[in-house]
């Protein structure tokens, strides 16, 4: 099967994986006792007109960027590579009917996806090629998606991807489309692209929210702005400075230490249109008014680095999508430019064979702009003990590179009501000989549950969210105390880390459980190169009935006395009830899932150990369990 060059996430069947959570209200503030940093924003009317780049193309390339993209193609392998995969995938769009207004479901947005896709593949090759018959194409698909009644502002996610691709377009073709085309193009990014977006009725939370939509969105605004700029440049002026404004409130997320909070896919997403914005605005204007040294984000290359594990799934929490794929990250390429961090720029997998790498990623056409200006400076270490501090704090212990034991550890705190978050406080993923032991549920399509009349998107104590497996604290490796739901806000900060070579980690679960548990601790230790040790110690209150111990997995389960025995892929992994031995474990399973709904998932099941609370003597209780291979 031919693989994806795809820096947002490998789980395409799922297309609309990264459409986000529509009725979330964002917050409007900075984190409390921080002041919000703000970009630098001097952008008015005259300021456009003196500082705005005036040739064409000025969108991620202008003459001298795309002079030294020129020189590249000569000399560089990964260059010419990725090129050529460029080449081969505007071939076959050729082949392509043009684009059409349908929905699925309430949304536009795999329209609006493949036409950005459309115009970084053929857009490239005609800034290369100037071929006559790649631009006519372009003209084709411009003018088919500026005649659409609309670009679905309901849903502003599928307005910002559309109104980018059409900006690109005019743009990168500077001129050579017909008058007429390029008047339908900029009359619809005003009225379809940039118009709706001051719509005060309308979906517009985004432009100070703070997830992926503030992120993609603002990014779109600039690009339709600066295309539109001669035209109408109040409007321009105004957008590009409200976008400036707005962007800040999700670029806090990130920190203090680059986590982001939506997880690794979303990370994805969202920071790909953050990195196209930065190169944007420097080609545009010459800065990108401080947004690419925005506080924390430039860490946040190290986290996406830290996702990917030896299984080649992801971290999955959250939201988030399962598997990498086995082509070179493009968003993770803009940081290694930035910083000269070869660990950042997978030189490797961005020379898979071209006949392997089938379609390319909607952002490789500008990716490969970035691509070019790499300069190696340094290697980044990548730590085998990390900790994410943040809104959704999580830590990370591995067997290092080239580590034979494939030994990964992902663990975390949060609360469910993190924009795509979960009830998953206190759980873990677990890998071992490269082996996923300890799973993380993950994601499913979002538009077959809309579709059901299933709300998925509140995230209240009693909402339908967390019905769903892949949701709450049942379908996830943590405590569940009197078979309840998590407090939906309730917050389990990170209260220590500390590294080493058996580096441990401890976080306050008391708050998810509100008046089930009086407190709540969970400390991870990792004692060698093939075990991890899970340490519970709480204290319970008159209402604690029941305290469970839970680990998901879909290996073969074996009980045995004082624990059990998992069995997958031809590998062993020994579980001991180190703490509670005389408690007998039980084996859940999960395939078929309990809700119709639910994802559903060849072999889960869910181990658990219950512990009744009248056997806790003194109130003072504790769970310590071993997880380990040969």
């Amino acid at each position: 099967m031919k693989s994806k060059i795809y820096s947002f996430t490998v789980i395409l069947s799922l297309v609309l994986i990264f459409s986000g959570c529509a009725k979330a209200k964002p917050k409007r503030t900075a984190p409390e006792g921080k002041e919000l940093q703000k970009l630098e924003n001097p952008v008015t009317v005259d300021y456009l007109k003196q500082n705005l780049h005036k040739s064409l193309p000025r969108l991620v390339l202008n003459t001298a960027i795309e002079k030294e993209l020129l020189e590249k193609l000569k000399t560089d392998p990964v260059v010419q590579n990725l090129y050529k995969a460029i080449q081969i995938n505007a071939d076959n769009i050729q082949k392509k009917p043009l684009l059409e207004r349908k929905l699925e479901g309430r949304r536009l947005l795999g329209v609006s996806r493949e036409m950005l896709y459309r115009i970084n593949m053929l857009g490239m090759v005609y800034r290369i090629e100037k071929d006559g018959k790649i631009l006519k194409r372009i003209n084709e698909e411009v003018v088919a998606v500026c005649n659409f009644k609309d670009w679905n502002p309901s849903h502003y996610l599928d307005v910002a991807e559309m109104s980018m691709a059409v900006a690109l377009a005019v743009d990168w073709t500077a001129g050579k489309l017909p008058k007429s085309t390029i008047d339908l193009a900029i009359t619809s990014l005003i009225e379809k692209g940039i118009k709706p977006s001051y719509n005060a009725k309308g979906n517009t939370g985004w432009v100070k929210g703070t997830n992926n939509w503030n992120q993609v969105c603002n990014g779109g605004m600039i690009a339709a702005s600066i295309a539109i700029a001669e035209k109408d440049p109040e409007l321009a002026a105004k957008t590009i400075s409200r976008s400036l404004d707005g962007i800040p409130y999700a670029m806090q997320e990130y920190a203090p230490d680059g986590v982001y909070p939506e997880g690794s896919t979303y990370w994805a997403y969202g920071t790909s249109f953050t990195v196209v914005t930065s190169a944007m605005l420097e080609s545009a204007f010459g800065t990108d008014f401080g947004l690419a040294n925005y506080p924390a984000f430039q860490k946040s290359a190290m986290f996406r680095v830290l996702m990917n594990t030896p299984s080649g799934w992801y971290y999955n929490y959250a939201d988030c999508g399962d598997k990498r794929t086995e082509s070179g990250d493009v968003t993770l390429a803009w940081f290694a430019t930035k910083t000269g961090n070869k660990a950042f720029f997978e030189k490797e997998r961005f020379l898979i064979p071209t006949s392997e790498l089938g379609e390319l990623s909607r952002v490789s056409g500008v990716g490969l702009v970035w691509i070019s200006q790499f300069k190696e400076k340094e290697d980044a270490i990548v730590p085998t003990a990390w900790k994410g501090d943040g809104p959704n704090p999580i830590v990370i212990f591995t067997g290092g590179a080239n580590d034979p034991r494939g030994y990964y550890f992902g663990g975390k705190g949060g609360k469910g009501t993190t924009s795509h978050g979960n009830m998953d406080a206190g759980s873990f993923i677990f890998e071992l000989d490269s082996v996923r032991w300890s799973v993380d549920p993950g994601n499913q399509s979002y538009n077959a549950i809309e579709q059901a009349g299933f709300d998925l998107w509140g995230n209240c104590q009693d909402c339908q969210r967390w019905t769903l497996l892949t949701k709450n604290n049942f379908g996830h490796s943590t405590i569940s105390v009197n078979n309840a739901l998590f407090v939906n806000n309730g917050y389990a900060p990170l209260k220590e880390f500390i590294e080493g070579s058996t580096p441990e980690a401890t976080f306050d679960l008391t708050a998810v459980y509100g008046a089930n548990l009086q407190s709540a601790t969970r400390r991870f230790l990792k004692e060698n190169d093939h075990s991890i040790l899970i340490e519970d110690h709480f204290t319970t209150s008159k209402a604690t009935q029941s305290i469970v111990w839970q680990m998901m997995t879909t290996a073969e389960v074996e009980v045995v006395k004082g624990g059990a025995i998992l069995r997958q892929s031809g590998r062993e992994l020994k579980l001991e009830n180190l703490a509670n031995p005389e408690l007998t474990i039980s084996v859940i399973s999960l395939d078929p899932p309990p809700f119709y709904l639910d994802r559903k998932m060849p072999g889960l099941k869910r181990i658990e150990i219950r512990m009744p609370a009248w056997t806790v003597k003194e109130g003072i209780g504790s769970m310590k369990v071993r997880l380990s291979g040969k």
